[in-house]
């Protein structure tokens, strides 16, 4: 990643790495309501903090825990197909953060469902 301030050490709280954030974010946001997902309140600050770190992550390299895929199989194919556009748009990201990504997704698409089953 290319910052104006590449010259001191970078941290997750760097303004730098917050605008990205912050960009990421609202490219997520714009890509879920193109599908009618909402986070509320409470999965968006989730998700908030979650891709604070993944862009951390996609940054300094660091890498995850191993994740075990078979944990993921009642993700949708929707839920997963967005958080992978979205991992890949940053760079040096582990191929199972789209799953524990898809997650968030698959959560705030059950607010829809369960707002229709529960008037």
């Amino acid at each position: 990643m290319t910052t104006d301030t590449h010259d001191s050490a970078l941290t997750p709280d760097s303004p730098a790495l917050l605008r990205k954030t912050d960009l990421t974010l609202a490219r997520i946001h714009s890509l879920l309501a193109e599908q009618g997902i909402r986070p509320n309140e409470v999965q968006q600050q989730m998700l908030a903090s979650h891709v604070k770190a993944m862009v951390w992550r996609s940054y300094s390299g660091e890498s995850l825990p191993e994740v075990d895929l078979s944990l993921f199989d009642e993700i949708s194919p929707l839920s997963l197909r967005l958080a992978e556009q979205v991992v890949a748009w940053l760079d040096k990201l582990a191929y199972e953060e789209a799953h524990l990504l898809s997650v968030h997704f698959e959560v705030a698409k059950e607010n829809e469902l369960s707002s229709v089953l529960n008037p």
